[in-house]
């Protein structure tokens, strides 16, 4: 009798494995490499017999396995450096004797523009001992000078003076310990706009702003700003291709030039790059790795430099939702991301009714308007802002990843005597309630703000507060 049951037990099994449905897996169907090539992550195989791999494209991309058994398996992709000037790209055939194949798709990028890094350097850390987060606790207050390094047809083409050292010493003196520069430097500021060549006297001149800064233990954030809308206008698959090629050539020159100041400049690799959804987010990442890995391979005290990526739309939802992955940097501890807060727009900014709503003049607990209800706001208010600034502090400052307030702002409409309040009190209440309340949340929340100012606040001619309850709210807010 058990001789028998182990007769069928063995005859049932085999028939089992006979059965058995063939397949062959990859963890990947597509692979990409940037034009200087490398390594990629390893793909995974999986299949119930062996499998072998075809390699068309030999010339430049190795494999680091070419077959394996049954079972699961893992393979690499190394591509040599794309220097001819055009994308290429292969397919790769994974074939099973189980009858089954999948195919891998690889491509690489071309230099669609010079190298400019040309006079890379040894690491230095000289001067760069401060982690990400130790930065962040140093900066306590940060001001924006807006509408200046950023303006198109030159520095002062907008209605502000030229930045001047003493003006740097009159915003430490009157409580910031940091400035944005926000700066372009496509639109208008190009020697060659074939070679996406940087001006020299313009990179001089910014780094004559930021020597100011240093200077007088200012901590500066420069950025590459809306600059026509060069990236921000390019999040796509489409466009991905030669956006990475700019920002390359882009932060190569501007990496090399501002090199040997040391942590007291922070690099921002773009300003308001817009992505809605996971494959947007995809691509702004891309472009967050490429500023990453430009600026590091210049060497120099860049090799520690802390660099700033900013969250999609700059924005702290979408950030929560979509920015589930940070961009990769081989040295650690030394990224922070970025958002801006306008909320509710109506309120900070909107300075006309429009179809999607009115202007809001007024916001805040006890702060709503009886003589002109229409002008409170519906949404945005207390319970917003602080659930915006929570889920920046669970998802990034509670892992160790600092943030950044790039920019916030809420209009004073007294100012400039368009479309003014019925109750202008209330109004200036507002506006200086909602400034205490956003600077507060940053500093109870480990976020660093940096108020956006464009010379509404700060008389920059004259060296002078212009508007003393401004910068009061912002003091009030960091206490």
């Amino acid at each position: 009798m058990l001789l028998l049951f182990m007769t069928s037990a063995s005859l049932f099994s085999c028939s089992k494995s006979s059965d058995e449905e063939p397949y062959l897996t990859v963890s990947s169907q597509s692979v990409s490499f940037m034009p200087e090539g490398g390594t990629s992550e390893p793909i995974t195989i999986e299949a119930n017999s062996k499998w072998t791999i075809t390699n068309l494209a030999s010339s430049w991309l190795q494999l680091s396995k070419l077959s394996g058994t049954q079972g699961m398996d893992k393979t690499s992709f190394t591509a040599s450096a794309n220097n001819s000037g055009v994308s290429r790209s292969a397919v790769l055939t994974v074939e099973a004797d189980n009858g089954q194949a999948r195919r891998i798709t690889v491509t690489q990028t071309a230099n669609l523009y010079p190298s400019y890094n040309v006079s890379p350097k040894a690491p230095d850390a000289t001067g760069m001992s401060s982690t990400a987060s130790e930065l962040a606790a140093k900066m306590t207050l940060g001001i924006n000078i807006g509408n200046t390094m950023e303006a198109l047809g030159g520095e002062t083409a907008w209605g502000n003076e030229k930045i001047t050292e003493e003006y740097i010493k009159f915003l430490k003196n009157s409580g910031f310990t940091a400035v944005r520069i926000p700066c372009s430097w496509v639109n208008g500021y190009l020697s060659d706009t074939s070679k996406m060549k940087i001006d020299q006297a313009w990179l001089n001149r910014v780094k004559e702003v930021i020597q100011y800064c240093v200077n007088n233990d200012m901590y500066v954030m420069l950025n590459i700003h809306w600059d026509g809308g060069w990236l921000d206008e390019n999040i796509s698959l489409a466009k991905k291709e030669v956006t990475n090629a700019k920002q390359k050539a882009l932060w190569e020159q501007i990496a090399t030039t501002m090199r040997d100041f040391d942590e007291h400049l922070i690099f921002a690799g773009s300003n308001e790059p817009p992505a809605d959804d996971a494959q947007e987010m995809e691509i702004l990442n891309s472009y967050h790795e490429t500023f990453i890995k430009a600026v590091r391979e210049t060497g120099g005290k860049n090799s520690y430099r802390t660099l700033v990526v900013q969250g999609p739309s700059t924005n702290a939802g979408l950030s929560y939702e979509l920015m589930n992955k940070i961009p990769y940097d081989a040295v650690p501890n030394r990224l922070m991301v970025e958002v801006h807060e306008y909320t509710p727009s109506q309120f900070c900014f909107l300075d006309e009714d429009v179809s999607w709503g009115k202007m809001v003049f007024y916001w805040g607990a006890g702060n709503h308007s009886t003589i002109e209800p229409d002008r409170n706001p519906t949404y945005g208010e207390e319970d917003a802002i602080l659930e915006s600034f929570r889920k920046l502090k669970e998802k990034f400052v509670s892992k160790g990843i600092p943030v950044v307030l790039g920019e916030y702002a809420a209009m004073r409409r007294t100012v400039n005597g368009k479309h003014q309040p019925k109750d202008i009190a209330l109004h200036n209440k507002s506006v200086d309630y909602w400034t205490t309340f956003v600077t507060r949340q940053c500093k109870i929340n480990g976020v660093v703000p940096f108020y956006w100012e464009v010379g509404n606040v700060i008389d920059r001619k004259n060296n002078a507060i212009r508007d003393q309850a401004m910068v009061t709210a912002l003091k009030e807010g960091i206490k």
